[in-house]
C-alpha cells in the first residue's frame, strides 16, 4: 500500500481513539482529544500533497480520502453538539454536516455523468475546510464547562464562519452542477 493511502487509513483509525479520549476522565483528555483530531487534519493535507508529489495517486485513495475527512470531521462535530448544547451551535454543525452529504452525492452523480472535474473543489471549500478544521481543534480542546474563556469565543466564531463558507460553497456546487445539466441533453 502506498503512503498516502496508509496516511488515509490512519485518519479513519484515529476517529475511534479520538472519541475515547474524549470521553475518557484524566486532565488533559480534552487537548489530547484536539491533538488527535489535529494530527488527523493535518495527515489529510500530507497525504493529497505526498500523493500528488510521489504520482501515488489511485482511484482507491481518490475515494477514501473524503471520506475519511467527512467521517472526521462529522464525528467531532457531534462530540462537539453534545457538549455544548446550544441551537445556533447545533445549527452551524448540521449545516456543515449537511453540506457534506450533499456535495458527496452531487460529486457521485456527476461522476456517473462523466462531469466530476465540474464539481472539483474550489478555493472556497478550502478556506471553508481550514476554518473548520481550526474551530473544531480550538472547541475539542477547551472545556466549555470550566473555560468559559475568549479560545472558547473564537472556536465558536470560527465555526459560525466555517458554516456561512459551508453554504456559500455548497452553493457554488449546486450552480456548477445545475450549468452541466443544463447542457445535458434530456434523457
Amino acid at each position: 500500500m502506498n503512503i498516502p493511502n496508509s496516511l488515509t487509513l490512519l485518519r479513519i483509525l484515529l476517529i475511534p481513539v479520538m472519541v475515547a479520549v474524549f470521553y475518557m476522565p484524566f486532565e488533559g483528555h480534552l487537548l489530547a482529544a484536539a491533538g488527535i483530531f489535529a494530527v488527523a487534519a493535518i495527515t489529510d493535507w500530507f497525504d493529497g500533497y505526498l500523493a500528488r508529489r510521489l504520482g501515488q495517486m489511485t482511484s482507491f485513495g481518490a475515494f477514501l480520502d473524503p471520506v475519511a475527512d467527512k467521517l472526521m470531521v462529522a464525528v467531532a462535530l457531534v462530540l462537539l453538539v453534545e457538549r455544548h448544547n446550544d441551537l445556533l451551535f447545533t445549527l452551524a454543525a448540521c449545516v456543515i454536516i449537511g453540506r457534506e452529504i450533499v456535495v458527496s452525492a452531487l460529486r457521485e452523480w456527476m461522476a456517473e455523468l462523466g462531469k466530476r472535474t465540474s464539481v472539483a473543489v474550489s478555493m472556497i471549500g478550502k478556506v471553508k475546510t481550514g476554518f473548520q478544521m481550526v474551530s473544531i481543534v480550538v472547541l475539542l480542546a477547551v472545556d466549555a464547562q470550566r473555560d468559559g474563556s475568549e479560545i472558547l469565543a473564537l472556536g465558536v466564531l470560527l465555526l459560525y464562519i466555517a458554516a456561512a463558507l459551508t453554504i456559500w460553497s455548497m452553493w457554488q456546487y449546486l450552480r456548477a452542477a445545475q450549468q452541466v445539466l443544463a447542457e445535458e441533453p434530456p434523457e
